[in-house]
């Protein structure tokens, strides 16, 4: 076919059939593009849903009601808090919150006649601590305890286990040591800032001493050290009078303890919290009758010569005849009060009045008294004095062999004859056993077999049995001062009762208290008894006179330039209290001064001495008379003007 120049029809290939068209598919020719895939069909979009909105009420009232019950909760704890259980909480708030202390009373001083200080009491600190501040959440170290002991146990001088159990104890308080002195807290104190400004610099120390602190108290001194300890006594570690006039004025001198109670926060007192004391009511000081110069003489003279005879021990009494005041009363050996630790257990007394002892010849003038006082002799009767004598089932002696004396009643006290004062004595009934009623009741006036007066703790009354009970031998051996028991007290007033014309004073040791406003008060009057006549007291004085002044006499050894001294001797067989059987002796030595116008009583008594010479004339003549003369001096009396009127001591047969 010829070629006409026009293009020929296109043919229109069929496309895929259209779904939104009718018709059926066409079927695609060859070379045709192969039919698209038929796109998926979209999702016709949804119809917006309205929203509905629930009622409010409903859950309204749930949390109404949820909030109603919280707040029901509330209260109800607050009515158990604030009503039911306040006074439980507010306890336990208190204790958490609020610490207390006692706050110690200043003890009362104990002064001489003089107001010289025999005890004193000066500031001192009790060490405390609160263990609530050494646990491991306080310190952050599980070992404060330990490591606090470890400082304080060399300072404070204890053990460092028992520290440690200390600060590991429950509550806020405890007590670790008391009274330490000023410098001992200074020192811990030191410590313990050392430590405090350490640990600002070094995370790694701590200070484990934070929780220790102190309380003002304060501590018992003695000046005098050893000087009368035996009359003074000691405070023991309570604080408490632990004998001697420190335990028998013990209320007196203690005063009443006070209160302080304060708000804390870390140990550390809240000042703006307040606080309430009840202030301390300090104790009343006590004056005694001694004169601290003459127990210093009496204590001096008595120890040395206790070293020197090697015996157990020895006591002095000084004492004013007149008004029954003790000048002063010394024991040996003593004790120091402010180091009991030293002290010997056996040394802790006051033997002159817990030392019940057998007196021996110092009591023959309680025999010569009734005889006087009776009017069954004189100082000129005489006395035919055989070597030996029997009386019941004994065969009695004089302390040396003789031929047979004629000696006059006098000569029997200045020669300490023992057969010349049982033969004396019988004259005082019809019979024995009336000759012992009448001189037990002489015993009894002179203040034997009952207690001084003084109230003094742990004093003996020695022992006196009613005649009834007197053995066969005791019948003639109490007339000369054997089978009855004094303590030294007693003996000394036996001799002031003489000196000051027959009456007895009871023995006094405080003058009076002065109390914290200042006020004097003085002690109740001593009282007062007459035993025998002034005129019997004035023949007994004259006849202690011949022991001392008379070269026959036993107590020649003392003699005091000047002064006419009225005396006797005693050497006792003396009972040994760990066996109760005779061993060894008493010696003593009794008088008074000036003779013809008494004005001081002295007694001396020496236990059990086992070097040298152990008669009371030999031994504890010497320590009467350094005393004496001390004392004589010290109180300013004057020498005797009229010479000693003699009384004859032997007779011619």
């Amino acid at each position: 076919m010829a070629d006409s120049g026009k293009q020929p029809p296109r043919r229109r290939v069929p496309g895929p059939a259209r779904p939104d068209r009718p018709g059926g598919r066409r079927t695609p020719g060859a070379g045709a593009r192969p039919a698209r895939r038929p796109a998926p069909p979209r999702p016709r979009p949804a119809a917006p849903v309205a929203l509905k909105l629930g009622s409010p009420r409903p859950r309204l009232r749930m949390v109404s009601l949820a909030l109603t019950l919280v707040l029901i909760a509330f209260v109800v704890r607050l009515l158990q808090v604030q009503a039911v259980d306040a006074s439980t909480y507010a306890a336990k708030a208190e204790k958490n919150r609020y610490v207390g202390y006692t706050l110690a009373a200043e003890r009362g001083g104990i002064t001489d006649r003089n107001g010289v200080a025999l005890a004193a009491s000066v500031d001192a600190y009790d060490i405390t601590a609160d263990p609530t501040m050494f646990t491991r959440k306080s310190l952050k170290a599980g070992d404060g305890p330990e490591q606090a002991a470890a400082l304080l146990a060399p300072i404070l001088g204890q053990d460092q286990a028992a520290l440690t159990k200390k600060l590991r104890a429950k509550g806020q308080y405890v007590l670790l040591s008391r009274r330490q002195t000023p410098q001992v807290w200074k020192q811990i104190k030191d410590l313990k800032s050392a430590l405090a400004t350490k640990a600002e610099t070094d995370p790694s120390t701590v200070n484990v001493l934070a929780g220790v602190f102190s309380v003002a108290s304060s501590k018992r001194v003695y000046p005098n050290g050893d000087l009368a300890a035996g009359i003074l006594g000691w405070v023991n570690y309570d604080g408490k009078g632990g004998g001697g006039v420190e335990q028998q004025l013990d209320k007196e001198l203690a005063g009443e303890d006070g209160k302080i109670r304060y708000a804390q926060s870390g140990g550390r007192q809240v000042p703006t919290a307040g606080s309430t004391e009840t202030p301390a009511v300090p104790g009343s000081d006590v004056e005694l009758t001694i004169d601290r110069d003459i127990q210093w003489a009496a204590q001096n003279a008595i120890s040395e010569q206790v070293a020197e005879s090697k015996a157990d021990r020895g006591y002095v009494i000084v004492q004013d005849t007149k008004t029954g005041e003790i000048l002063a009363m010394a024991n040996s050996p003593g004790f120091d009060p402010n180091d009991l630790s030293e002290a010997d257990a056996n040394s802790l007394h006051n033997w002159s009045l817990e030392d019940a002892y057998e007196p021996g010849s110092t009591a023959k003038v309680l025999s010569m008294a009734a005889v006087l006082e009776e009017g069954v002799a004189t100082p000129d009767t005489h006395v035919v004095v055989p070597n030996r004598l029997h009386r019941g089932d004994r065969l009695f002696k004089d302390d040396i062999n003789h031929p047979t004396w004629y000696l006059t009643l006098n000569g029997v006290l200045a020669k300490s004859s023992n057969i010349g004062t049982i033969l004396a004595t019988g004259q005082l009934g019809k019979t024995q056993q009336e000759s012992n009623q009448v001189l037990y009741s002489y015993l009894r006036k002179f203040g034997l077999g009952s207690y001084t007066g003084l109230g003094f703790p742990g004093e003996t009354k020695g022992i006196l049995a009613p005649p009834d009970q007197w053995s066969t031998s005791q019948q003639y051996t109490i007339p000369f001062g054997q089978g009855v028991s004094v303590n030294a007290m007693q003996a000394a007033s036996v001799y002031s009762t003489i000196a000051n014309g027959g009456v007895r004073v009871e023995p006094t040791l405080v003058r009076g208290t002065k109390g914290p406003d200042g006020r004097f008060t003085p002690a109740p009057k001593p009282g007062k008894k007459r035993v025998v006549s002034a005129k019997t007291a004035k023949t007994l004085a004259r006849m202690l006179e011949s022991v001392v002044d008379d070269e026959e006499g036993t107590g020649t050894k003392a003699r005091i330039p000047g002064y006419r001294v009225a005396g006797k001797t005693g050497t006792a067989n003396r009972v040994d209290p760990a066996t109760g059987k005779y061993r060894g002796y008493t010696s003593s030595f009794a008088g008074f001064a000036p003779a013809d116008q008494p004005r001081i009583t002295v007694y001396c008594a020496i236990q059990n001495a086992t070097k040298g010479n152990y008669f009371g004339g030999q031994i504890c003549g010497p320590v009467y008379k350094q005393v004496m003369e001390f004392a004589l001096k010290t109180l300013q009396v004057p020498p005797t003007g009229a010479p000693a009127a003699k009384l004859p001591v032997t007779f011619t047969p």
